[in-house]
């Protein structure tokens, strides 16, 4: 995953999930989860995971269950500890112990909610309502836009506004703060839900007119039914002016500097002086537009469209966006729609899990401090630090190597790997939550400051000296991330647990788990999008124009590679999305493969049952991968994911020469590839 962010896993609230993932031993590969009778050179993922999926039946409160879910729902049961614990101390007013205890509560106490969360929501109902102008939609705009450190992981910002900020390190000028502006707008998870023409999207567009239509008539609004239907095609016609996915992750696209005064001729349409004011940005003479012609195309909205339109869209996105802090009908409704139409669950997970999943998000560090001193060793921070100085040295043996890169560029590709800041379990200093008022019985209140909060934030640091030990992920967050912008990488702790990583396992699973994920977050360094960057984290272009022709036609071959896997007959995953994770997923196993082999010093790996090592190590990734999904949330993940469904991660093996040996495939097996055919970029 790189931060622009790029999760591993998508982590969908209703996908969170137990599963159990038995083990050979006290640790290592899981031989259960295999099915010895698929030859591993026809169907690799299968091999490796066949067993866990015949025996597993998905709940109706899960839209899938696999090794992430599994290990999340672990990391949640030791955050509802530490909750549990502020919920019933003495902490006093104002600590964080003390809001962590109140947040939960106040989403606990579903009374409270009922009696007054649609009465809070009323006045910013009714100060839309009270839009006349075109200056007024403009600050109405500009006082709904919010920031977020995730807001490149998806392809749109789900927020009441149609743009949405970021703040992050500058692609000009990495040492300080910048602002992006987003495109943003729709709720569907991609503009594919809206524009395309096959049967299942034309019967989720259906779905969502009936949602949306609940949803008004639930806070009370009248006309549900037309007021849905300008929704739909209000978005709709946001959804045509925004750049898909693919396109978002061009960084040299996405570096477009302008200033405040270049919006009213570069996107006609919108009072930006007004927008710019209200979002507390009237001083801010800079922006980073990421996506120009959506944001260009979206202004042209304002006079395109009309302001009961505009006034029908932001009550809609409003009303979703507190609807678990309004009542348990708008609640329930929902989730109808994006738990169950749009992931498959047909049943929420338990009250109490959902308030854990809120606090941790909400208070994240306030959470994760307490978490690291419970739940993660200095001994485990010693092993794993250990793993990724392995890794890092591999991985410059592997650089050093290339026999096609010019001395020039290679040069800098090490410059920039021994440059590269690595974090493991969690921050050198955590964020503070002073002037984050919790109310114990008001939850829309909390939602609302800590929405404010975090926006404040975010503007606070613009054009401040850029902290490169920040991390945009917390310590019980079972995922890694790699920062482009900061050339860093950040594990959590979460993540630093088995079945992924565990001391006393054998190296082979080690390596061919945790190792390969390491990796992976390593090569992000040199993906599709951080090869963008250099040493310093500016957006600049260090390669000589051979060695970028030969890494674009090695990447488009892999990118060809994806195109070929078809989840569904109406339904092919998309290379060039998924490019980016696919690139770090090759050059990662191939590093921790070599990382593997370095740390046995010359001695043979010691088998487990009849396994070599290199064949535990194989089965070991394979298994990172294993997963059950519903075919709602399979579809939503190829659509707007950019990671590849996991039964393709899995097949990245066919691009490692050590597997083919490990396994015997033979050149009728149908994963085979030809020596040529292998992609083989780091």
């Amino acid at each position: 995953m790189t931060s622009l962010t790029r999760r591993i896993l998508p982590l969908l609230l209703c996908a969170l999930s137990i599963s159990t993932i038995a083990q050979t031993q006290d640790t290592g590969i899981s031989i259960p989860n295999m099915d010895p009778a698929v030859r591993p050179g026809d169907d690799f993922y299968l091999y490796a995971n066949g067993g866990f999926i015949a025996r597993t039946k998905l709940p109706p409160d899960r839209a899938s269950i696999g090794v992430f879910s599994n290990l999340s729902d672990l990391s949640f049961k030791q955050v509802a500890s530490i909750i549990e614990d502020a919920e019933k101390a003495t902490a006093p007013a104002g600590s964080n112990e003390r809001k962590i205890g109140d947040l939960y509560h106040s989403y606990m106490d579903e009374a409270a909610i009922e009696s007054h969360g649609l009465t809070a929501l009323k006045p910013h109902l009714a100060q839309i309502a009270a839009i006349h102008t075109q200056r007024e939609l403009a600050h109405a705009l500009g006082l709904t836009l919010r920031a977020d450190v995730d807001a490149l992981n998806n392809t749109n910002f789900h927020t009441a506004n149609i743009f949405g900020l970021w703040v992050a390190p500058s692609f000009n000028d990495p040492e300080h703060y910048a602002p992006y502006l987003l495109q943003g707008g729709i709720q569907l998870p991609d503009r594919d839900y809206y524009l395309a023409d096959s049967h299942s999207m034309k019967d989720v567009r259906a779905k969502y007119k009936v949602h949306v239509a609940a949803m008004f008539r639930l806070a009370g609004l009248s006309d549900p039914e037309a007021r849905a239907m300008r929704v739909l095609s209000f978005e709709t016609a946001i959804a045509k002016q925004q750049i898909s996915l693919a396109d978002s992750e061009n960084i040299h696209k996405a570096n477009n500097p302008w200033h405040a005064s270049d919006f009213n001729t570069k996107a006609p349409g919108l009072d930006w002086p007004e927008f710019f004011r209200a979002a507390g940005l009237e001083k801010q003479d800079t922006f980073i537009v990421w996506q120009p012609t959506a944001i260009t195309g979206e202004a042209a909205l304002i006079n395109s469209q009309s302001i009961d339109g505009w006034k029908d869209l932001l009550s809609y996105h409003l009303i979703e966006a507190y609807a678990s802090s309004t009542s348990k009908a708008l609640a329930d409704e929902r989730f109808a729609f994006f738990g169950t139409t749009l992931s498959g669950a047909t049943q929420q997970r338990p009250r109490d899990f959902r308030g854990d999943v809120l606090v941790s998000a909400t208070l994240g560090d306030a959470v994760g401090q307490i978490y690291v001193k419970r739940f993660f060793s200095p001994e485990a921070k010693a092993q794993a630090e250990a793993i990724v100085a392995n890794l890092i040295t591999a991985f410059h043996a592997r650089l050093e190597n290339i026999i096609w890169m010019a001395p020039a560029t290679k040069k800098e590709a090490i410059t920039k790997l021994g440059t590269l800041k690595v974090s493991i379990g969690y921050p050198d200093h955590w964020r503070s939550y002073t002037g984050y008022e919790v109310k114990p019985d008001n939850l829309f209140a909390n939602l609302w400051e800590a929405s404010l909060f975090d926006y404040h934030y975010s503007l606070s640091r613009i054009g401040k000296p850029v902290d490169r030990t920040e991390w945009c992920m917390t310590p019980q967050t079972v995922n890694a991330v790699n920062l482009p912008l900061d050339n860093g990488l950040n594990f959590p702790a979460a993540i630093l647990q088995p079945p992924f990583f565990d001391p006393k396992a054998p190296a082979a699973h080690n390596y061919g788990a945790i190792g390969t994920v390491i990796g992976h977050e390593i090569s992000h360094t040199f993906d599709s999008e951080g090869a963008a960057f250099d040493s310093m984290g500016r957006v600049r272009n260090w390669w000589t124009p051979e060695d970028l022709a030969h890494f674009e036609a090695v990447t488009a071959t892999l990118a060809a590679q994806y195109d070929t896997y078809a989840p569904f007959p109406d339904l092919h995953i998309k290379g060039r999305q998924t490019l980016g994770e696919s690139i770090a997923d090759v050059a990662g196993l191939a590093a921790a493969y070599d990382a593997f082999h370095a740390s046995l010093k010359g001695s043979a790996a010691p088998k487990v049952d009849s396994f070599t090592g290199d064949q535990q190590f194989f089965i070991a990734f394979g298994q990172n991968w294993g997963s059950v999904t519903r075919d709602a949330a399979l579809r939503q993940q190829v659509l707007s994911d950019p990671h590849a469904p996991g039964q393709y991660r899995a097949l990245t093996v066919r691009n490692e020469d050590g597997w083919y040996t490990a396994f015997d495939v033979q050149p009728t097996d149908k994963l085979y590839l030809a020596p040529k055919d292998r992609v083989r970029i780091w």
